[in-house]
């Protein structure tokens, strides 16, 4: 009798692709991580030499402390998700959950619309408690270990139950619109969902800023006479216009401070934290500012946008090929309903499934928000004061403890925002010991 060769089904190829890239992917973050804690415990007992006249050592070794906390709580967290991934994957976990919301509703309704949405709020819910113990180290031991955290528990449960309501509120009917648009639009479901995602997202930029941020925190408009004169000047003289400027209550939640736009069109607004306008000069507040419209006059909010439109897309287009196939359910660990729609469960999968590619692509994306802030602050440079936005960076670095010697592997990966010595280097009206570094 002649033995048949072993062969990979499709299937069984898309498990093995799943855990090769999984592994791959953990090994990268762990390996990435773990050179970060080195690399900061190494030089956490001497600040670098061009910035000794500026920032006291017990700063730089509470900057160290903290960027170390946290690189450490992302470990455990990474270990953490994965074996939710793989709970939820291959250990049957949405499996499971898939077959025992089937059971309960059959034949309750017509339409399994219900049951999928049923699912896609079950693993909110199950997500979002399996998440919980997490989040809570973060903000109250954590954050608070290192003076950040000024949120009450009272006020964290207020902002649970806002955020729950908005969910519901906006959240179901949004995924009972976009599972009818699947089942209901043919082969090309995928460009019409994406399309419905698009037009959504854009209209959240337009009612976010009026209507729901104002729910969570206090936006007051800016009273410092002189301040709001000082940047409506700037603004008019970089050519923009905006519906206000805002002071938001950050206070309350953290001490960490910010500055941003938000909105678009009309609805487009200026806000500052109250705990920036605490700690920066009246010249700093302009240069931040100012930096802030560079990424306007370069256009890199709509080429964030225009590249998240053009990805998504493609995603769409991927996730409307591989709904199709039994392999891609089967291969993840479960098993598609034979006789509905699995429309609910490939959302699910692929959305767990493509976070790994970007274990590999982060730093493509990384370098390319570090070269759009460098141009952000040539355009402050030349715009407003150079000195003052330097000595601005400088505050922000020290009182968000923001480290000056992180791993440049790990920096190049993970970071959007250049680290305080490539950063202000590059600033012809930095001060000269920083200039030179």
């Amino acid at each position: 009798m002649q033995d048949t060769p072993f062969e990979f089904s499709p299937s069984l190829w898309m498990t093995l692709f799943f855990a090769v890239t999984l592994v791959a992917s953990v090994m990268l973050k762990f390996w990435l991580a773990t050179r970060q804690v080195r690399h900061v415990a190494r030089h956490r007992d001497a600040v670098p030499a061009a910035f000794a006249n500026h920032i006291a050592l017990a700063d730089h070794q509470k900057a160290a402390d903290y960027t170390i906390a946290q690189a450490r709580l992302g470990l455990l967290e990474l270990a953490w998700g994965t074996a939710v991934l793989l709970g939820w994957t291959l250990l049957g976990g949405l499996h499971t959950l898939n077959q025992a919301l089937l059971a309960w509703f059959e034949g309750r309704f017509s339409s399994t619309l219900p049951q999928q949405l049923a699912l896609l709020v079950g693993f909110s819910i199950i997500g979002s408690v399996i998440d919980l113990p997490f989040s809570l180290y973060r903000t109250f031991v954590l954050e608070q270990r290192f003076g950040f955290n000024r949120i009450t528990l009272k006020l964290w449960l207020v902002d649970a139950v806002k955020g729950l309501f908005f969910s519901a509120l906006i959240g179901l009917p949004l995924a009972a619109l976009a599972l009818w648009v699947m089942g209901a639009t043919g082969s090309l479901w995928w460009l019409w969902t994406w399309s419905l995602w698009m037009g959504f997202s854009l209209l959240m930029m337009l009612v976010y800023p009026t209507w729901i941020a104002p729910l969570f925190n206090q936006f007051k408009p800016l009273e410092d006479a002189t301040l709001k004169e000082r940047v409506s000047a700037l603004m008019a003289r970089c050519g923009f216009t905006s519906k206000g400027f805002y002071v938001m209550d950050g206070s309350k939640r953290s001490a960490h401070a910010n500055a941003y736009f938000t909105g678009f069109g009309a609805s487009k607004r200026v806000v500052f934290y109250d705990t920036l306008l605490a700690q920066l000069s009246p010249d700093e507040v302009d240069a931040v500012l100012a930096h802030e419209l560079g990424h306007f006059k370069h256009g890199h909010i709509a080429k964030r946008m225009v590249s998240l439109f053009g990805l998504s897309l493609l995603a769409f287009a991927l996730l409307g090929w591989v709904s199709q196939q039994a392999w891609f359910y089967t291969g993840l660990g479960v098993g598609p309903n034979m006789t509905g729609s699995n429309d609910a469960l490939a959302l699910l999968l692929f959305m767990m499934v493509l976070p790994l590619a970007g274990s590999f692509t982060g730093p493509l994306f990384a370098q390319l928000s570090r070269k759009h802030e460098f141009e952000a602050d040539a355009y402050a440079v030349a715009n407003a004061n150079g000195a003052a936005l330097s000595s601005a960076l400088l505050k922000l670095y020290k009182d968000n403890a923001s480290t000056l010697t992180p791993d440049p592997v790990y920096v190049k990966f993970y970071y959007s925002h250049p680290p305080a010595p490539e950063r202000l280097a590059r600033m012809p009206a930095a001060t000269p010991a920083i200039a030179t570094a």
